[in-house]
């Protein structure tokens, strides 16, 4: 094949050539006959800059990122945008929070496993005033159970741990747990990664993701006022030791919707006989639920029952317990069984004096006032609200706009008053 004589000295000098502004590379045989003009493709560009050090654009998705450097290790963050604006605002969090992972020197942890984030969690567990002894501990006990269910999750390296692994764990462990603890326990999962993320470890949580399931609210089947009434006299001819001292406690809840807890606490000074109330402390050391102190009025039938109790030990001094049992499931249970009713526990008891309340037309949040609840009477709205409606509309059956006639014997003659 021939070519034009510029042409050939460009060949043979070297080896490839430029004609009209591009540039072709020139692939030789071995045989001099067979030559292929190829030409030279430039590199895809993949990036394009911003204007911002830490700010990127991918030419084909047209979505933005985030690239920073930590120990001379590149650190990329998609931003989830393709507008500069909301791509700018989150690269600014995103910045700041990296600039806080060095600071808490999380470069010098990224190793750190499971098992020791879990332990700085239960580290700032103990560390929190607010928490009551047994909050703490039932937070261990989760624990214990996500690091059963899920193997070798205590020497796994936290930032190792992907949101696919938590997803996988939550599947299992869904099918075998209680939607409680199941709610609860990745609630710890959440916490502990958490802990990982303060200490600049990892950027996000794994486990952020994962979706809490629906809580069915038990059905509340509770003893008619007769039932109750034949219940605490089945308890008091249980022929125990302590028959009466379980009746007595049993009857105490249920006429002052205390919690168990509380209603063991109780001393002699906190009946207020005169103010007709009683003063809910809770345990000396705890204290209430809510670490709160409220007072419940005294209905009669509560009046009744500390006034008797009071009366047959007269000799007590005022510090002295009131209940001499602190609880009495066994013989409520046995109880229930007696009289044909359904089982109770100690907190259903608690149900039975918010019901009744309602049912006398006590308004909710005045009952929540009185079961010690900070929510101005959510809870109980959602728990009890049925027995409001039923109690709204028996009283509806009250009103009428139809006339109503007066027989004579609904009529009194007063004498006519001297003018």
């Amino acid at each position: 094949m021939l070519y034009p004589v510029e042409l050939r000295a460009q060949i043979t000098n070297l080896q490839c050539f430029t004609v009209n502004h591009e540039t072709f590379i020139l692939h030789f045989s071995r045989y001099c006959s067979t030559v292929n003009l190829v030409k030279q493709r430039k590199p895809t560009k993949t990036w394009a800059r911003t204007g911002h050090r830490n700010l990127l654009k991918h030419q084909q998705s047209g979505n933005y990122y985030a690239r920073t450097f930590a120990g001379g290790k590149e650190i990329w963050k998609s931003l989830k945008t393709s507008h500069r604006s909301v791509a700018e605002a989150r690269l600014a969090e995103f910045v700041k929070d990296h600039r806080k992972r060095l600071g808490n020197g999380g470069e010098n942890s990224a190793k750190m496993t499971f098992g020791q984030a879990a332990k700085m969690h239960l580290q700032n567990i103990d560390d929190n005033p607010r928490l009551k002894p047994r909050t703490r501990d039932y937070w261990r006990q989760r624990l214990v159970a996500l690091t059963k269910s899920w193997e070798e999750l205590n020497e796994t390296e936290v930032r190792k741990i992907t949101q696919s692994d938590c997803k996988r764990w939550a599947g299992k462990y869904a099918r075998k747990a209680s939607p409680t603890n199941y709610n609860n326990t990745i609630a710890l999962l959440r916490q502990v990664l958490s802990c990982a993320v303060d200490a600049g470890v990892i950027y996000a949580n794994a486990a952020a993701a994962l979706k809490r399931v629906t809580i069915r609210s038990k059905e509340i089947v509770l003893p008619s006022t007769d039932k109750f009434n034949a219940l605490i006299v089945e308890m008091q001819n249980g022929h125990g030791r302590d028959s009466w001292n379980c009746a007595d406690f049993a009857a105490g809840l249920a006429f002052t919707g205390m919690r168990k807890s509380e209603t063991n606490a109780l001393e002699w000074r906190d009946i207020d006989f005169e103010a007709g109330e009683v003063v809910v402390r809770g345990d000396e050391t705890t204290g209430t639920k809510n670490w709160e102190l409220r007072r419940v009025p005294l209905i009669a039938d509560a009046r009744t029952l500390f006034q008797r109790m009071r009366s047959e030990r007269a000799d007590e001094p005022l510090d002295a317990k009131v209940f001499r049992v602190g609880e009495c499931q066994k013989a409520l249970d046995r109880a229930c069984k007696k009289v044909g009713a359904e089982r109770i526990t100690h907190h259903d008891l608690r149900h039975l004096f918010a019901t009744r309340c309602i049912e006398s037309g006590v308004d909710i949040p005045t009952v929540s006032r009185w079961l010690g609840h900070k929510d101005g009477g959510a809870l109980a709205m959602k728990t009890y609200g049925h027995l409001r409606r039923e109690h709204s509309i028996a009283q509806a059956q009250r009103v009428t706009f139809t006339p109503v006639s007066a027989t004579p014997a609904d009529i009194i003659a007063f004498a006519a008053a001297n003018s």
